[in-house]
């Protein structure tokens, strides 16, 4: 009886033990050329809110003992709510004057993932890609095909015009007039720290809309996430890294969870987010090295941007060469901690003070 009894005291101080875990959400709403000049108290105070409602969100699944895929999945759906970010409603326009959304999705603990590329009527492309991934035997789909089996296995459709807002439309009108691909959150200044890196004659202002999701519940299971609408005035069918397993984004228990923004051809050649893996594993590198060791790689070929990491222990990191990335973390004490600029630290902000500020 006597040892029964401890046994059971046992077994219940280990499940005490395995849901006292660290729980952890990393996110990310894009990297880019944020000059400080550029933003004032409300515009600020803007992309703030937006990370800290994508945080709690993804953090209400975790604290209630959800897995870390559905975390991802709810830290995004917010983002792509939130015109602020180019992902869902407010996606940028094709030169055709259209949103295409790419998504893509990975859970660690059974490596696993899905992937859609080019949808036009899937209100939350993560939840199209986490179909994908659960509902099919494949990886990627594309266009129609993805669509429509989207729509057949339960994702909510809406008609393309949800995902218009006249903010987005003019900066097609913006882009068409100068007659060069641009990227989301175009501003009036091609300005940036790096900008020897950044030669592409395609490309005007340096700023990346993708937001991307990574996660860590309590089970010690971590998993990734990236949606986007992609580049403004983008032609041909273009898809960048954000649907690309390996490239922009990746999940493996044994590593770490990555999540990319940036110039998606440069993170493409480097398959950048595998690299993230690969520096952990093999070099035995944490997640700032790691990361930083990727990023150059970026660098060396004129790419720019970020990423966000997460290891199964609940370290993160923040690699970047842009001069900023809209971010942020929450972790078991539910407080949000975000940051816009490269050089800034993650703190909780007061939104409504900030926007009292002048």
């Amino acid at each position: 009886m006597k040892r029964s009894l401890l046994a059971l005291g046992l077994g219940l101080a280990l499940a005490a033990t395995a849901q006292a875990a660290d729980i952890r959400l990393v996110i990310h709403g894009g990297a880019g050329t944020m000059a400080r000049e550029d933003f004032t108290p409300e515009r600020a105070a803007k992309y703030h809110e937006g990370l800290q409602q994508a945080l709690q969100a993804g953090y209400a699944v975790l604290e209630q003992g959800g897995t870390a895929v559905d975390a991802v999945k709810a830290a995004i759906n917010q983002m792509e709510l939130n015109p602020n970010f180019n992902a869902g409603r407010g996606a940028v326009f094709t030169s055709e004057g259209k949103n295409e959304l790419d998504s893509s999705i990975m859970d660690g603990k059974t490596l696993s993932a899905g992937a859609v590329a080019g949808v036009t009527n899937v209100k939350h492309p993560i939840n199209c890609a986490d179909l994908v991934r659960t509902k099919s035997p494949h990886v990627m789909m594309a266009t129609k095909g993805a669509e429509e089996f989207c729509a057949k296995n339960g994702a909510e459709t809406v008609d393309p015009k949800w995902f218009f807002t006249d903010f987005r439309y003019q900066q097609l009108q913006k882009a068409k007039e100068k007659e060069q691909i641009i990227l989301d959150h175009d501003g009036d200044h091609p300005k940036t720290a790096n900008a020897e890196l950044f030669i592409d004659p395609m490309m005007y202002d340096y700023k990346y809309g993708t937001v991307g999701a990574v996660a860590l519940d309590k089970d010690g299971n971590i998993a990734a996430g990236t949606s986007t609408g992609g580049m403004t005035n983008k032609r041909f069918g273009r898809v960048g890294d954000s649907p690309i397993i390996g490239a922009g984004t990746y999940a493996n228990n044994e590593t770490v969870a990555v999540s990319c923004t940036g110039s998606g051809e440069m993170f493409i050649r480097t398959s950048a987010a595998y690299n993230v893996h690969a520096h952990y594993k093999l070099l035995g590198q944490d997640v700032q090295k790691a990361g930083d060791a990727a990023i150059a790689e970026v660098g060396a070929i004129k790419g720019s941007g970020g990423m966000i990491i997460l290891d199964a222990k609940g370290n993160f990191a923040f690699p970047m060469n842009s001069a900023g990335m809209y971010r942020g973390t929450i972790s078991k004490d539910g407080v949000p901690m975000t940051a816009i600029f490269a050089d800034e630290e993650l703190k909780n902000v007061d939104v409504k003070k900030l926007r009292e500020s002048k």
